[in-house]
């Protein structure tokens, strides 16, 4: 980015607010892995025009209105940070959205949330600084339906009916995930036969609605609720009496958390990001060279968000001459524009925004062509490890579906062992 010499200018001050002590903690912790491995491949190549980065951090904890707002005001007041870049932080209303506004500077985060979508189309003028670097959470309720459809559709399950169990978890993310699945489902002959069932989270005995879910004896069971730590419990528990259905639990078993407290009981699990990590070369140079620095028991697959989120802010930066500190809304209009249409491929697929809302564009929901789509990608845990088995979609797919070890009857085909 400095025509490969080493950053030796004045440093570029970079904000991050993460949730070190907060319940998601554990993802706050490979946010920061990402970062710091991004910020110290782009500082030797150069930083951005001689400039290398320097990273600040505020906690976000649990991430509520006052807690971020907090967090972005500080990061902004005594460190005069020219973008906040993050990973994802839930529950705050998105009140800092007006902090970013007011300041005029950049923000790029993961919150998986249709609500940003929303604040970006009432004023595209006054949020011109807030991108959202992966698509709301609203394509995965759909993107379910279409890859249970597809293992039936291709032989690779059999159901035993067309209905479905679903679960949700109380916050906004999960009920709009949940609705949406319930939405769609009769296009494509399910049922949801339980559900949306709204269980206040955070929540550790699942086992009166996985009652409510046996009696309906689905092909498939759905919860939204996405906590990975909640939900392997959800898991344990279902699997103290398991019945021949799939289980899919939102994003949270991407986490090796999940498999830490379930262990063996993950093993045929789904779970599904659009924000996650390739298994081709790029995305396994990157898995290689993460673990060599922050060991075995670390997750690539979520720490690899905010390295790509590194990347394409600083290209777009270099792009339009600088970047531009509090108040400097004239440059970062600049890096905005530049960002808006910096198509990027990255270690977990091609980033290219929405320009009417500032997120990204999710494959195959909204593309069918991988190249301009940022893939939502469906893994299965197939052994008791970090490792997660990429099932789908194509043409990223590496792994095969396989029936989960509790299943009963299996179909005659290919299935899982503990």
């Amino acid at each position: 980015m400095n025509q490969g010499r080493a950053a030796e200018g004045e440093p570029i001050p970079i904000g991050h607010a993460l949730a070190f002590t907060g319940w998601a903690a554990h993802d706050a912790a490979e946010f920061k892995n990402g970062i710091e491995l991004a910020r110290d491949e782009i500082n030797a190549m150069g930083g951005v025009l001689g400039r290398p980065l320097e990273s600040y951090y505020e906690d976000s904890k649990n991430m509520s209105a006052d807690e971020m707002v907090g967090a972005y005001n500080r990061l902004i007041d005594r460190h005069g940070v020219h973008v906040i870049i993050n990973g994802y932080n839930i529950g705050s209303n998105n009140a800092e959205y007006e902090v970013v506004a007011d300041t005029g500077i950049l923000q790029l985060h993961d919150n998986t949330i249709i609500s940003h979508d929303a604040i970006y189309k009432s004023d595209p003028e006054r949020h011109f600084g807030s991108f959202m670097t992966d698509p709301p959470e609203y394509n995965y309720g759909p993107g379910y339906i279409h890859f249970i459809s597809w293992l039936r559709d291709t032989g690779q399950w059999k159901p035993r009916n067309n209905k479905i169990a679903l679960v949700s978890g109380s916050s906004e993310y999960s009920i709009t995930i949940a609705n949406a699945l319930e939405k769609t489902a009769p296009e494509f002959d399910w049922e949801i036969a339980f559900g949306p069932e709204i269980v206040a989270t955070p929540m550790s005995d699942w086992g009166p609605v996985l009652a409510k879910v046996r009696e309906v004896d689905p092909a498939a069971f759905v919860n939204t609720h996405w906590a990975s730590q909640e939900i392997a419990q959800c898991q344990n528990q279902f699997m103290q009496d398991p019945i021949d259905c799939l289980t899919y639990y939102q994003f949270g078993a991407i986490s090796a958390v999940f498999t830490d407290i379930a262990q063996d009981n993950a093993i045929g699990v789904t779970v599904a990001t659009d924000i996650g990590l390739l298994q081709d070369d790029m995305g396994n140079e990157f898995k290689d060279k993460y673990i060599a620095r922050f060991g075995a028991n670390s997750t690539p697959l979520v720490g690899c968000q905010t390295y790509v989120n590194m990347y394409h802010w600083s290209m777009a930066a270099a792009m339009a001459g600088g970047s531009g500190e509090p108040g400097n809304f004239d440059q970062n209009r600049l890096v905005a524009d530049r960002l808006n249409n910096l198509i990027y491929r990255s270690v977990l697929g091609t980033v290219k925004f929405n320009p009417e809302t500032r997120s990204a564009v999710p494959y195959p929901s909204e593309t069918n062509d991988p190249s301009l789509g940022m893939p939502t990608l469906y893994f299965q845990i197939q052994e008791n490890s970090s490792e997660r088995a990429l099932i789908s979609p194509p043409p990223y797919n590496v792994s095969n579906f396989m029936i989960p070890p509790w299943f009963k009857d299996n179909g005659g085909l290919p299935q899982l062992k503990t």
